[in-house]
């Protein structure tokens, strides 16, 4: 029995307690609904969530544990010729015993002798699942008969329901939280142990990047450069140019949308615009390889200009057109927010459309633009797959547009790529550039913040 029918069956269950409990609270109360302290629906929900709840904690319990204890039964039907094996081989054959039970593809062919192994393993899944979906099942019946005996025409059915969605919302909350505590932690605890092979200064402040660490000591390039200089500057330099293109012409985009468009016109332009942002980024990175950059290089060329078949001006620009709806539409939407109250004041005070347009909307919708920038800059400097096929991997310390350059994401993408320990300077630098793509990331979210709170109370 897989995961997706017990998923299917307590879904299931849990509507039928939902209208079992609906039923009974009618029933109690004698077809009379006014009797009753709340609708009999809060009673349907309370008797549901005591159906569903805890039988979706033990799920999650029973899900961690199951893979663990089907292990255990495999490690311990394996022959004896294991003891001479390395750790990582082990750890090797035994995914692949786990993967050939499972009925999936693995990396190479099992032997004959792990083939008990194999058996044990997935005699205690299956095992495992039908003991699963039996607890399940009376964990379920348990939680609904006990909410089903509570019924009655006095019971705050609305009250104990709304506790249970607070403390879900609560749960939910914490999970995004905890999270997000972890993926800091993360960072830092790698990051630590990178600074602690190079340092600090040499990585925020060198002029050079090479993380290319040989294997042995004797072989060429030992000693890698991590000077992060180059990768900012280009990280910068393509995301300066995709908001050159991207900021005027979503802006413009706007305004008119906003305030000069009819409401038809509005409704068709608005989602064409918008699906610019549902286009794959693979999708913009063919463009850009394939059109965008000989375009320019041809261009430059016919007027004496050298420019490279991969360039930051190329992956700048399609990077613009990518982001145009994130300040087109969110800006649109900030503006027409704006109080109609405020465009008839002006109106009666002799100003131009224009006039309105420049002294009294785009003032009272500056945090919303502003954020609208941000949110564009931060798209436009996470982007990855338009810069890898667009402006290279070259790591050039330029300000020369016409020139390769690559970013953080690029080469945090370059240096996790393949088989990788987490061992090795070369390795851990992915992290260091994480980390300092959150703190610009957090940086651009506080200045945002300010200018929010600064225009919002001259305007509210």
């Amino acid at each position: 029995m897989n995961v997706l029918t017990i998923l299917v069956v307590m879904v299931g269950l849990s509507v039928a307690g939902y209208y079992l409990g609906t039923r009974q609270a009618v029933g109690v109360a004698g077809g009379q609904r006014s009797r009753l302290h709340s609708l009999p629906s809060y009673h349907g929900l309370y008797l549901a969530s005591w159906v569903l709840l805890p039988a979706v904690a033990l799920l999650i319990v029973w899900l961690i544990v199951e893979p663990h204890v089907a292990e255990q039964a495999l490690i311990a039907n394996l022959p004896a010729s294991v003891e001479q094996m390395d750790p990582n081989t082990l750890r090797l054959t035994i995914g692949d015993i786990e993967a050939r039970a499972l009925g999936g593809i693995v990396g190479r062919e099992v032997a004959p002798e792990f083939q008990p192994a194999a058996e044990a393993y997935a005699a205690t899944l299956s095992i495992s699942r039908w003991l699963m979906a039996a607890c399940l099942v009376a964990v379920m019946a348990i939680g609904g008969l006990l909410a089903f005996r509570s019924i009655g025409v006095e019971m705050r059915a609305r009250n104990r329901f709304e506790r249970i969605a607070e403390v879900i919302m609560i749960g939910a909350a914490t999970i995004a939280i905890l999270t997000t505590v972890g993926i800091i932690l993360s960072l830092l605890f790698e990051t630590a142990r990178f600074f602690a092979e190079v340092p600090f200064f040499e990585f925020l402040f060198g002029l050079q990047w090479s993380p290319q660490t040989a294997l042995r000591a004797d072989q060429v390039g030992s000693s890698g450069s991590f000077g992060a200089i180059p990768l900012f500057a280009g990280t910068l330099l393509i995301t300066l140019i995709a908001l050159c293109v991207a900021v005027p012409i979503g802006l413009f985009a706007a305004i008119y949308m906003s305030e000069y468009a009819t409401p038809r016109i509005r409704g068709t332009a608005k989602p064409i615009l918008e699906i610019l942002a549902g286009v794959p980024t693979v999708v913009y990175g063919f463009f850009a390889a394939l059109t965008v950059a000989p375009f320019f290089r041809g261009l430059g060329q016919s007027i004496g200009l050298d420019v490279s078949s991969e360039s930051a001006l190329a992956a700048g620009s399609v990077m613009g057109i990518m982001i145009i709806p994130f300040v087109s539409s969110l800006s649109d939407d900030v503006m027409n927010a704006v109080p109609q109250s405020l465009r008839d004041g002006a109106f009666a005070l002799g100003a131009t459309k224009s006039e309105t347009i420049r002294q009294v909307i785009l003032p009272a919708a500056l945090p919303g633009i502003v954020g609208a920038v941000l949110l564009a800059t931060s798209r436009a400097i996470g982007e990855t797959m338009i810069v890898v096929m667009a402006a290279g991997l070259a790591a050039n310390l330029t300000a020369n547009p016409l020139e390769a350059v690559t970013t953080v994401t690029v080469q945090i993408v370059t240096l996790l790529v393949g088989d990788q320990e987490f061992d090795s300077a070369k390795t851990l630098a992915a992290f260091a550039l994480g980390l300092v793509l959150f703190v610009v990331t957090l940086c651009l979210n506080i200045f945002a913040l300010h200018i929010v709170r600064k225009y919002r109370e001259k305007y509210d």
